[in-house]
């Protein structure tokens, strides 16, 4: 997770980090008034931006997520649930981008399993992070705006991102704009144990999310168990411990 720091030093990353929030949030307002939850979430296209632009420009991807998606609260979203809203972007990009290493986003054709899994290991690690945030908020039962923040996200980012990337790759390269390119190697080496890390997320982004709409479904009862925020909070703190060994 070196990266995520050490990326602000470089003013190529900084820039590529306001180009993406930008174009993120250009293509988030207008659908501003397709909601799908008003007030919370709405349909969102745009969504494949944070895959794509993650595997592309890597921290700067996240961070240009996290930041456009708080743009686009500005217009008709913004709540206490944004604070989770930006947390749950960053994850959606930075999740995927660890889970592909060093692979180039060319080589799609050839990765497409790690792909669909990258995706939907973003998918519901944003979606436990808002859906938890939410429902400790008392704003909306966990099954409604995280089933919303999943597919919003998983079906956008699996339908338009492989073309996304093939189109966008090429120029990237021939550009120089690939983080791999921009950040010395010193400054973007793995985490103290990347395989304990990615375990990890996946224990605390799927487990959570399962477990969430379990209970909040009634598959599992909640009787003499705590709220589901706080049977939530555990899973929540594993994948954040996870992120960081990445």
């Amino acid at each position: 997770m070196r990266e995520v720091r050490r990326m602000w030093h470089y003013s190529t990353m900084v820039v590529l980090t306001v180009l993406t929030a930008g174009i993120f949030a250009a293509i988030l307002i207008p659908f501003k008034g397709i909601p799908l939850i008003p007030g919370l979430t709405e349909l969102r296209p745009a969504n494949v931006i944070p895959v794509v632009f993650g595997l592309l420009f890597g921290p700067a991807g996240a961070w240009g997520a996290a930041l456009g998606n708080l743009i686009g609260d500005f217009f008709g979203t913004l709540g206490p649930g944004s604070f989770f809203g930006f947390w749950g972007n960053f994850l959606a990009a930075y999740l995927p981008y660890k889970m592909w290493g060093n692979r180039s986003p060319g080589e799609i054709r050839g990765h497409l399993t790690r792909f669909v899994l990258a995706v939907l290991l973003g998918a519901m690690g944003c979606a436990l992070v808002i859906g938890f945030g939410v429902e400790a908020l008392k704003l909306l039962p966990f099954s409604v705006i995280a089933t919303a923040v999943f597919f919003n996200n998983a079906v956008i980012a699996l339908l338009l991102g492989p073309f996304l990337l093939i189109l966008l790759e090429p120029r990237v390269s021939r550009w120089d704009l690939s983080w791999t390119e921009i950040v010395d190697p010193e400054d973007r080496v793995p985490g103290p144990a990347p395989r304990l890390g990615l375990a990890l997320s996946w224990l605390g982004a799927g487990g959570g999310f399962l477990l969430g709409l379990a209970v909040s479904f009634g598959l599992v009862s909640l009787t003499g168990l705590p709220s589901l925020a706080a049977l939530l909070a555990p899973l929540v703190a594993i994948l954040i411990i996870g992120c960081f060994l990445l």
